[in-house]
């Protein structure tokens, strides 16, 4: 049961002095979740309370079946993001529809997440490369910050998600700035910054929060046209079943799929990099689907919007000692009190000011540094990124992704397509043999002897490759060449058209008066050999384990070792 409900593991060994470490870490996670939440909420196009919705029934369901104790679920800035990037492609008529569909699409982003873990497709999340999340989240932290140039300038600038449009709307309303907002959010960013450098355990969202609140009612700035949240209603959310519709589905569909995918990854990601540090390993990337889509479908009943895991939140439950997942249940009642007591206390807080929460948060989401790596070690990986980058800029959020799956999984294809061929030669006074143009001055390269290394597995889409480099190098060697040995270590898998391939080369290169050893091949591999038309042309005493074996056998066919023999023989059908 412990799998399927792991609440149980860590409730079953919880002690008092787990108590006091999870209520410290909760209450002040809950501290930063409720600001952040109804900034968050304005950033997916609904109003403030909507994000204190999403930080209760999502945080207890996945306190009960999440897998690590570091995850502060709840509203997110890309999740926020990308709901308001695709609800505002719908035609939506009024704020009352666009609420219904937000909290249908959160519904379908759990069942898809749900699906995918009963069917154990945690690996999908792999399809998203570094370079495709870092490029993407780059551009949609520069999004999410000029979404908010409307409440940082206090006017009305016309919506978009394309950033060059996002920019020349905000330009074209300078003159128009409302220089008390201007003022209250700039100083709200400063006030964060520079609090977190003096000390990073002051709250410093929180202290800017309130004094934000405390300026706004004092000075009665809201009589100088400051923006403000206004009234928040009060009360738990009620219960209620989503709106399910054929027209509503079709249009949502998409949405939720690429809002499955990257809710996912943020969890894994934020998770499996905090546990890192910890050197303690616990998330189980399917409990995780299973988890975080019961969090998702469970909050839809009651007015929940899509959530993830906040990276900004789970650093601050690590580094306050968090012990349990009871952390969020002490972060819900924060925030159960909050709806319940305290709503009319944020009824003066400046928009500009929640413009301020956001910006500095997701300023840390634009990474400068790994793209200067990529250049320097990986630039068609750069090139991905860049990608990426520019088109979610500039095209699209969901195009931005897409694309940059696509391009990562071409290039997976064409390196796999045009793997590393090495022609190896003698270690001199070893048995090693190793790649000639890396050990050039220390091997020895016999002119009787042609010995190649294939880096990747064997199939249909680089087997011409394979034919095509193995036949040059055979006509480089001339006509001194009498035997070729094919080191096959790095090969892990042969398709059944690279196996006749192979089969056909063999009975070519042997009809030509050269013998064809191979060396080294795995047991997996050497299944297929011996159940594809490769061991028909290929002698059984050419099979070895190490290449010096093979070399042995070729100057001396009696040298041949009976255990070597043995062992490169074995396959799962017997000897």
């Amino acid at each position: 049961m412990q799998n399927f409900l792991p609440f149980l593991q860590w409730l079953s060994d919880y002690k008092k002095a787990d108590f006091s470490r999870d209520l410290l870490a909760g209450l002040t996670a809950g501290v930063i979740l409720i600001p952040q939440a109804m900034a968050y909420a304005m950033i997916a196009g609904l109003p403030p309370v909507y994000g204190l919705y999403a930080a209760i029934f999502p945080v207890l369901v996945y306190a009960f079946l999440g897998t690590s104790k570091n995850l502060g679920i709840g509203p997110v800035a890309m999740d926020s993001l990308l709901v308001a990037a695709g609800l505002g492609t719908l035609v939506i008529s009024t704020v009352e529809n666009y609420i219904v569909l937000a909290i249908l699409l959160a519904f379908l982003v759990g069942a898809m997440q749900f699906i995918l873990g009963l069917f154990r497709m945690g690996f999908l999340v792999n399809f998203l490369s570094k370079p495709v999340i870092s490029g993407f989240t780059s551009a949609a932290a520069l999004i999410i910050i000029f979404s908010q140039m409307k409440h940082l300038f206090g006017v009305d600038i016309a919506r978009s998600n394309i950033f060059h449009e996002m920019v020349l709307n905000a330009i074209a309303k300078i003159s128009e700035i409302n220089m008390y907002d201007f003022g209250i959010g700039i100083l709200g960013i400063l006030s964060i910054v520079l609090l977190k450098k003096w000390n990073k355990k002051i709250p410093a969202i929180l202290v800017v929060v309130v004094l934000g609140i405390v300026a706004v009612r004092v000075f009665g700035l809201e009589r100088f046209g400051v923006n403000i949240v206004g009234e928040i209603p009060s009360g738990l959310p009620s219960f209620g079943i989503p709106e399910f519709r054929v027209d509503y589905l079709v249009d949502l569909l998409p949405i939720a799929f690429t809002l499955a995918l990257v809710g996912y990854l943020e969890i894994i990601s934020i998770g499996k990099s905090l546990e890192e540090k910890e050197e303690k390993a616990t998330i189980d990337p399917n409990q995780e689907l299973i988890a975080i889509g019961s969090a998702n479908m469970i909050g839809s009943l009651f007015r929940s919007y899509p959530v993830s895991a906040s990276f900004s939140r789970s650093a601050i439950l690590s580094e306050t000692g968090v012990r349990t997942n009871m952390a969020g249940f002490f972060s819900v009642l924060l925030v159960l009190l909050t709806l319940l007591f305290f709503t009319p206390v944020f009824y003066y807080l400046p928009n500009s000011v929640l413009a301020s929460v956001i910006m500095v948060s997701v300023f840390g989401l634009i990474d400068m540094g790994y793209p200067k790596k990529l250049w320097q070690n990986n630039k068609d990986e750069l090139v991905v990124l860049l990608l990426t980058f520019f088109i979610t800029l500039f095209i699209g959020i969901p195009q931005g992704i897409l694309t940059g799956v696509l391009f990562s999984l071409l290039l997976m294809v064409y390196r796999t397509s045009n793997p590393h061929f090495a022609i190896l030669g003698n270690i001199k006074n070893s048995d090693y043999y190793r790649n000639v143009n890396r050990f050039n001055n220390d091997t020895l390269e016999r002119s009787d002897l042609l010995i190649v290394r294939f880096d990747a597995q064997l199939y249909f889409g680089n087997s011409s490759y394979f034919k095509k480099r193995l036949y040059r190098e055979i006509q480089r060697k001339g006509i001194e060449l009498r035997g070729i040995i094919l080191n096959a270590e790095a090969i892990n898998y042969i398709d059944s058209s690279a196996a006749v391939m192979l089969a056909k080369v063999i009975r070519e290169v042997q009809g030509k008066g050269l013998e064809f050893y191979i060396a080294g091949a795995i047991g997996p591999t050497r299944d297929i050999i011996f159940n594809s038309e490769i061991i028909t042309e290929l002698r059984r005493e050419h099979l070895f384990i190490k290449t010096s074996e093979a070399v042995a056998y070729f100057d001396n066919p009696s040298s041949v070792s009976v255990v070597g023999s043995k062992v490169a023989y074995q396959n799962r059908n017997g000897l």
